[in-house]
């Protein structure tokens, strides 16, 4: 059974972590929580930790456990330290990946992020009525252009999972890549997110400024992100949206500067990777021209 079902105790904790409101599941009161709960509360809390940069207290913390859950979330904060955790990652979904969610949930975001695709969607299809799974899986499709398969995996869930937040996210991603009116819709649920204070996060501010700039709305997307500086103004996605935001309104001097304030925060982010790849395809494709010149009689 998926701990993290609509109907459980972890509900709200659960829509704060997937809202990207990492301090706010650090801070919930989870006293009430029953025992069963115990594991999975413990698993966001450290995954929250490792989403706001504390991965070395994470893995520092988890060194000696030998529980699969934890083991998994440990191997998480090691990657995201820069520690090729292929090998390990490999055995444990081997030896847990069958039932147990946490492996699987971890085992394929570390296995995607390693490139190996087919392996990630392998494991996570062995859920049994996961919508977190489902979230990953839909993210893995739309990474490979496949817009059609991440709309019949929401699809799917849809029938079983009714309004669950994971599948309106999950159709809401999709109706990002599918454009048209299907960006009206997927603002009002990030819209919803961004602006209820259990779920408002950087993130879900840029989710709704997204939208917002798809349906031609540049001053309501701008107040979002003016909003989402507010909470957090070192935001490498808050950052890269304000740039396209202000190309649009024709601002290079400000462009230039929010240029340089991500390549300080994350100069691996994948806008900039995605915009010297551009660059560089652009000048090949010059290097096949050459410049003609007449000269009048």
């Amino acid at each position: 059974m998926d701990p993290y079902s609509p109907e459980g105790e972890l509900i709200n904790i659960h829509t704060a972590f997937h809202a990207g409101a990492y301090q706010q599941v650090l801070d919930f009161d989870t006293s009430s929580f029953s025992a069963t709960n115990a594991l999975p509360t413990q698993v966001l809390k450290l995954r929250s930790q490792i989403a706001l940069g504390q991965a070395s207290e994470v893995a520092s913390s988890l060194a000696k456990e030998s529980t699969p859950d934890l083991v998994a979330v440990r191997l998480l904060a090691e990657n995201a330290l820069g520690k090729d955790v292929l090998e390990e990652v490999k055995k444990l979904v081997e030896k847990e990946g069958q039932e147990n969610l946490t492996v699987q949930i971890i085992g394929g975001i570390l296995l995607e992020k390693a490139g190996e695709t087919e392996s990630a969607l392998a494991v996570l299809s062995k859920h049994e009525g996961s919508l977190d799974a489902v979230a990953l899986i839909v993210q893995i499709h739309l990474r490979q252009n496949r817009a059609d398969l991440a709309a019949k995996e929401a699809q799917r869930a849809r029938k079983w999972a009714q309004d669950s937040l994971l599948v309106n996210l999950a159709e809401s991603w999709v109706g990002m890549r599918e454009g048209g009116e299907k960006y009206q819709s997927a603002f009002y649920v990030f819209e919803e997110l961004a602006q209820t204070a259990q779920s408002q996060s950087s993130h879900s501010l840029v989710a709704q400024a997204v939208s917002e700039l798809h349906l031609g709305r540049l001053p309501e997307a701008e107040a979002a992100l003016q909003q989402a500086i507010a909470l957090n103004d070192n935001n490498a996605d808050t950052i890269a949206n304000s740039i396209v935001l202000n190309t649009l309104l024709g601002k290079k001097d400000e462009v230039q500067k929010l240029k340089a304030q991500l390549e300080g925060v994350d100069k691996e982010h994948r806008v900039l990777a995605d915009w010297q790849e551009k660059k560089e395809e652009f000048n090949k494709a010059a290097q096949k021209y050459t410049p003609k010149f007449e000269v009048a009689a």
